[in-house]
């Protein structure tokens, strides 16, 4: 290796960045002395809020009151496009579409089949059909 290689190799590492320890879940301070772990444990900590600012420094974020104006924008946008679509949606309902029962009379057999009787008077009557406790009642009283 000539010296000028030599000296460019080193001139390169002298320039490059300090290796950082970047603590996770696994690393730890190793075992030593009180004085040698808190120094670990500090070093690690400013490694970590180097490393955030840096990211800071590369991801440059909005100020409080930007983020409020987008935030504010984005509800006009949603009140301006739902809005309308809501109410087209209930107007379409209200006047093309028809509210649907089921048919009272002439209901097949197997509609009606019960595994036992219900609780109250008119065992054979369901609880909001009031013809049928009418004539229920009826029967009941010419009995």
């Amino acid at each position: 290796m000539s010296s000028a290689a030599r000296h460019l190799s080193r001139a390169l590492v002298r320039r490059a960045p300090a290796a950082v320890t970047r603590r996770n879940v696994v690393t730890v301070p190793r075992l030593g002395s009180k004085e040698q772990m808190e120094k670990e444990a500090v070093e690690q900590i400013r490694a970590r809020l180097a490393y955030q600012k840096e990211l800071m420094e590369a991801n440059p974020h909005k100020s409080h009151a930007e983020e409020w104006e987008e935030l504010w924008t984005w509800i006009r946008i949603s009140i301006l496009v739902c809005g309308p679509i809501c109410v087209f949606a209930v107007a379409k309902d209200l006047v093309v579409e028809e509210h649907h029962h089921r048919p009272t009379e002439g209901n097949p057999e197997y509609m009606g089949i019960r595994n036992k009787e219900y609780p109250w008077e008119c065992d054979q009557c369901d609880l909001f059909d009031l013809d049928c406790w009418k004539k229920c009642r009826a029967e009941k009283l010419a009995n």
